[in-house]
C-alpha cells in the first residue's frame, strides 16, 4: 500500500473541525449519521448501550458493529483507536468487568475532555481516555489483548502505520477488531490528494484488498470480513462514490501471532 500524497497537516486539521463539533453540538446535521439510532441499525444491543452514557451516544459516528467479532472476555486489556466521546470504549468497559481495562486514544481535544467528563460522571474506573494518534498509541509493547477501531482508520494517512502500531502493542495472540469504510475500486489520485474528501470519509478510502494486505503485511491474519449494509452515506458526493468505486463499510477481525 502507498501513502497517498494528502496534506497531513491540512488533513489533520480539518478531521479535528469536524470532530470537535460532532463532540459539542451532535445536534447539528453532518455528512454522516449519528447517535443512539444509528447504533442500533448498525447492530449495536439495545441493553448494552443501555449501559453507555447517552451524551456518548449522542456523538456516536461509527460505521458498523463489529463487537461480536471482537468477543471482549472479563479481565481483557482493550486499546480502542479513536475513542471519540466514548461509545465503544464504554461498551467494553462494561464487556470486560472491573477486572479488565479499556485506553481510549484520541487526537481531538473536545473528543476527550467529553469522554473524560462521562467517565468522571459514571466514575467508570476501568476505563480512561488519552490523547495521542492511532498510528502511534502511547501504550507499552504486548500491553492489551484487544485492539479495536470504529470508522476511524480510513482518515489515517499513513494506514500500515496504524496496523503496525495494533500490532506493537498487542500481546501474543491478541485481536484486531475493527469498522472502517473501504472502497471495492482505487480511488483516483484527485480524490486521494484531496484533504476535505478524507475529512468527509471519502478520499481515504483503501481498496480491500490493499487494506486487507496492509493488516496482513503487519502480521496479522484475517480471520473475517463482513460488509455492514445497514450503513448509509448521507451526502451526495458519498453516495455518488460509493456508486462509482464501491465505497461501503466493512467490519473485520484479525489475530496477531502466538
Amino acid at each position: 500500500m502507498t501513502t497517498p500524497a494528502v496534506d497531513v497537516e491540512d488533513l489533520e486539521r480539518r478531521v479535528k473541525d469536524v470532530y470537535r463539533e460532532v463532540a459539542l453540538a451532535p445536534e447539528r446535521a453532518y455528512h454522516f449519521e449519528m447517535g443512539r439510532p444509528l447504533a442500533e441499525r448498525l447492530g449495536y444491543p439495545p441493553d448494552l448501550l443501555d449501559q453507555i452514557p447517552a451524551a456518548a451516544l449522542n456523538s456516536f459516528a461509527g460505521v458498523g458493529y463489529y463487537l461480536d467479532l471482537a468477543a471482549p472476555r472479563p479481565g481483557d486489556r482493550v486499546l480502542d483507536l479513536g475513542s471519540g466521546s466514548g461509545t465503544d470504549s464504554f461498551a467494553l468497559a462494561y464487556l470486560v468487568g472491573a477486572n479488565g481495562h479499556v485506553t481510549g486514544v484520541d487526537m481531538t481535544d473536545e473528543q476527550l475532555a467529553k469522554a473524560e467528563r462521562l467517565r468522571a460522571q459514571t466514575s467508570c474506573q476501568n476505563v480512561e481516555f488519552v490523547r495521542g494518534y492511532i498510528q502511534d498509541p502511547p501504550l507499552p509493547d504486548r500491553s492489551v489483548d484487544l485492539v479495536v477501531s470504529n470508522g476511524v482508520i480510513n482518515l489515517a494517512p499513513d494506514k500500515p502505520a496504524v496496523f503496525r502500531a495494533a500490532a506493537r502493542v498487542l500481546a501474543p495472540g491478541g485481536r484486531l477488531a475493527l469498522a472502517d469504510i473501504v472502497s471495492e475500486h482505487p480511488l483516483t489520485e484527485a480524490i486521494t490528494c484531496n484533504a476535505e474528501l478524507w475529512a468527509s470519509c471519502i478520499g481515504g478510502a483503501t481498496q480491500i484488498d490493499a487494506y486487507l494486505a496492509a493488516i496482513e503485511d503487519a502480521g496479522f491474519e484475517v480471520m473475517k470480513v463482513r460488509d455492514n449494509t445497514a450503513y448509509e452515506f448521507l451526502s451526495t458526493s458519498a453516495q455518488g462514490a460509493t456508486r462509482t468505486y464501491g465505497i461501503k463499510s466493512i467490519s473485520l477481525l484479525a489475530v496477531a501471532p502466538s
